[in-house]
């Protein structure tokens, strides 16, 4: 009997913020096996957590601010080879929009060198240095106004040892 294929999900922060004349976005710098790579505030659902809780804990962990999420921006799905080791993970993505509403003193995840703010056109000339090609596609669902509301989704609570 074969082992049933499992996508890795993943969820994402897209965080505007208008500075002066300019959208800008917040985003993180990271090393990986592949070298320094661009992305947003992203990362796997870990067990016991709905993907609201996962957004929300991945943007504190991932640049320090604490993210209110607002509305899903889109599903994702995209294949990734690494060019170094050939692995290939098929991964799942949730991005959430939203803002922030605090920033804290506090180290960031391992391997994050930092948080940045850029606007779309400064993350559009990079490409070379995004860490998925689903970076894009979620800024461009986002600034044509793509978003459903988040109670679309359901976490049943015995997903967050919450059922009696």
């Amino acid at each position: 009997m074969s082992e049933t294929w499992k996508p890795s999900v993943t969820v994402a922060a897209i965080v505007p913020r208008q500075n002066g004349e300019r959208l800008e976005f917040l985003m993180i710098e990271e090393t990986t096996a592949d070298g320094v790579r661009l992305n947003q505030a992203a990362g796997h659902l870990d067990p016991n957590e709905s993907l609201e809780q996962a957004v929300v804990r991945e943007t504190m962990e991932e640049t320090a601010h604490e993210f209110v999420p607002e509305a899903l921006v889109g599903t994702y799905m995209s294949k990734f080879i690494s060019p170094n080791s050939g692995k290939e993970v098929t991964y799942l993505r949730f991005a959430f929009c939203g803002k922030v509403i605090a920033q804290h003193d506090r180290p960031l995840d391992h391997g994050i060198l930092r948080a940045l703010w850029m606007t779309y056109e400064e993350i559009l000339a990079c490409q070379e240095m995004h860490r998925s090609p689903l970076i894009l596609q979620c800024l461009q669902d986002y600034l044509a106004g793509q978003r459903a509301p988040l109670d679309l989704m359901y976490t049943h609570p015995s997903v967050t040892n919450s059922a009696n």
